[in-house]
């Protein structure tokens, strides 16, 4: 079974390679942060945070944007 690093730089980058494609895909549609979260039902720190990459994000949160963003979750989490 595979080991995880022993820092968490790891999930600090993965957070905001994640948030990053949040954020591109919410600009290219032209939309602005604050309809996506209004739309998605979340609150606004918490948005800020998954796309800033500063926060964990709940599945749930992760499926209403990417609901709200008409694309899979699993567009969110890999390249």
């Amino acid at each position: 079974m595979p080991t995880l690093p022993d820092d968490d730089e790891w999930l600090a980058r993965e957070r905001r390679a994640i948030g990053d494609r949040i954020r591109v895909r919410r600009v290219r549609d032209g939309r602005t942060q604050e309809s996506v979260f209004l739309a998605a039902d979340i609150a606004r720190s918490a948005y800020q945070a998954v796309e800033a990459g500063t926060a964990d994000a709940r599945i749930t949160t992760l499926l209403k944007i990417a609901h709200v963003l008409g694309v899979h979750v699993s567009d969110l989490l890999r390249d």
